[in-house]
C-alpha cells in the first residue's frame, strides 16, 4: 500500500537530491506545495512527488534551466508526463536488453 504523504527526507532519498534542493524548488515552482503541520514540517503528497519527478526529468533529461523547466511545467503538463513515461520505459527496456545480451554472451 502506498503512503499518502512522505517526509522531506524520504523524498530526498527517493530522488537522490538534497533536502535543500526540495526546499528551493518549493519556492521556485508554484506547482510544488507540500502540506505543513503546525511545526512547519513538510509532508509531500503523491502529486508533489509527481511534480518533483517532472522537475528532475526536465532539468536532468531535457537539460533545461530552472526557468525553462518552470515555463514548460506551466505550459504542457500532459506532454511532459507522457515524455517522462516514455523515457522511463525506454530505460527499462535498455536494462532488459543489456541483461539479455550479457546472458547470451556467457
Amino acid at each position: 500500500m502506498e503512503k499518502l504523504f512522505y517526509s522531506i527526507s524520504e523524498v530526498a532519498e527517493m530522488f537522490s537530491v538534497n533536502q535543500s534542493n526540495l526546499r528551493f524548488w518549493e519556492k521556485e515552482f508554484k506547482q510544488l506545495k507540500p502540506k505543513r503541520n503546525d511545526k512547519g514540517t513538510r509532508f509531500y503528497s503523491l502529486n508533489d512527488i509527481s511534480v518533483i519527478k517532472q522537475i528532475i526529468y526536465l532539468v536532468n533529461e531535457q537539460r533545461l534551466t530552472l526557468n525553462g523547466a518552470k515555463r514548460k511545467l506551466s505550459q504542457k503538463k500532459d506532454t511532459i508526463v507522457k515524455q517522462q513515461e516514455v523515457v522511463e520505459r525506454l530505460k527499462l527496456v535498455r536494462q532488459e536488453l543489456l541483461g539479455i545480451s550479457k546472458a547470451l554472451s556467457h
